[in-house]
């Protein structure tokens, strides 16, 4: 009901009551606000609440979509930004600032932000900061320091670059350089894959596919400088293991890392007073009856932290995992079809009920809802046709 009506109809209420008690007109007069408040709400609850989807690709573009979170449903906006090779890209988790790197072996790396325009998720490029490595391939966002940490595969090392208020990238800070090899014909030198601040901000873990480690490095958080930390403190993962991605859990106790060429999930206890990994528990992700080349691919924590999934591209299914909360163990509760072909990546939005997954082979990008009580993951019945679709992040 219009506001004026509304207003009109109260007042002729009371005009209409003679003698009416104080009482009566007290009752009446909340009503009146109640409806009001009502009647402001009512637009913005008609409207579907909505998040822009930006997918990082193997081509020279990013490509956007929007989801509707009401229901899931994927509308495509197109390529927004070409002209570099965007397989990775990472949302700033207060501005609406897209960050994406140019991961190209040929010359050196980079971390460029871009201006979103929330409206028609056009993205306006901002800022561009070299990482002084080659194939930079993997973002992380250290909001408490205001830093961008990329990861340099090619030159297999870490890199720490600053960002201003308003999510710029203002500089380099520092970049850090690993070594070490695996017996794998892709491991002749180190290629770190990712790279992670702890919960207590004092560390950034790298995976590294190269060197078989997963490096672990002083952080400090009041300069944006990465340090090297004793060699001892790093996990030594099976050879030919090919560590690619880390997640920590809530709680800042527990790490969980998934390998790309051993295709496994490797549960530690983590101990920030030493800045060191204790492996707990490793399990396969690919079937008994596999015969082919394992791959894992990607690995993240639901927003609630009590469950873990990661994507095994060899076989083209996602698998979800409970996690114990006392002793942070996996135990496995589903695999389903990643709905296309060669799952790169994925990522969860910031309602925590859908899943984004780009299928890098068929460029199928696939939605799925999740159970937020039971974890379990269902398909929505939409998707998007993206060329070498690799990574996905959201913007509110």
């Amino acid at each position: 009901m219009p506001i004026l009506s509304t207003a009109q109809s109260y007042s002729h209420m009371i005009r209409s009551r003679h003698g009416i008690g104080l009482t009566a007109l007290f009752v009446l007069l909340v009503l009146f606000v109640l409806s009001l408040l009502a009647a402001c709400a009512s637009p913005s609850s008609n409207v579907a609440q909505s998040e822009l989807v930006y997918i990082g690709s193997q081509e020279r573009h990013i490509h956007a979509l929007r989801l509707d979170t009401s229901t899931g449903k994927l509308t495509n906006i197109g390529p927004v930004a070409d002209g570099l090779r965007p397989t990775w890209v990472e949302a700033h988790p207060q501005q609406p600032v897209l960050y994406a790197v140019d991961d190209d072996n040929a010359r050196e790396g980079s971390v460029l932000a871009y201006a979103v325009d929330r409206a028609s998720g056009a993205l306006t490029r901002m800022n561009a900061i070299a990482t002084e490595g080659t194939g930079t391939t993997n973002l992380h966002i250290d909001m408490p320091s205001m830093t961008v940490l990329a990861a340099n595969y090619g030159s297999g090392s870490v890199s720490s670059v600053a960002i201003d208020a308003d999510g710029n990238p203002t500089a380099l800070v520092s970049t850090v350089t690993e070594t070490g090899s695996g017996p794998n014909r892709r491991q002749a030198s180190a290629h770190a894959h990712n790279a992670v601040v702890d919960p207590s901000g004092r560390y950034v873990l790298v995976p590294d596919f190269g060197a078989d480690r997963v490096f672990v490095y002083r952080f400090d958080r009041a300069t944006r400088a990465l340090s090297a930390q004793d060699p001892e403190n790093s996990f030594i993962a099976p050879p030919g293991s090919g560590p690619r991605h880390i997640v920590f859990s809530a709680n800042g106790r527990f790490a969980y890392l998934i390998t790309e060429l051993s295709a496994q999930v490797m549960m530690f206890r983590w101990d920030a007073s030493q800045g060191r990994l204790t492996l707990m528990q490793t399990l396969p992700i690919t079937s008994a009856a596999f015969q082919g080349v394992k791959s894992g691919a990607e690995i993240a924590m639901s927003h609630d932290a009590r469950f873990v999934y990661v994507a095994n591209r060899a076989e083209n299914v996602l698998i979800a995992y409970r996690v114990d909360a006392d002793s942070g163990e996996l135990a496995e509760l589903q695999r389903v079809s990643s709905g296309g072909d060669k799952p790169w990546g994925f990522a969860i939005d910031a309602s925590g009920k859908w899943m984004i997954v780009a299928n890098q082979r068929d460029g199928k990008v696939i939605v799925f809802g999740i159970d937020q009580a039971s974890g379990m993951l269902s398909g929505a019945g939409q998707s998007a046709d993206i060329a070498s679709p690799v990574s996905i992040a959201f913007v509110r």
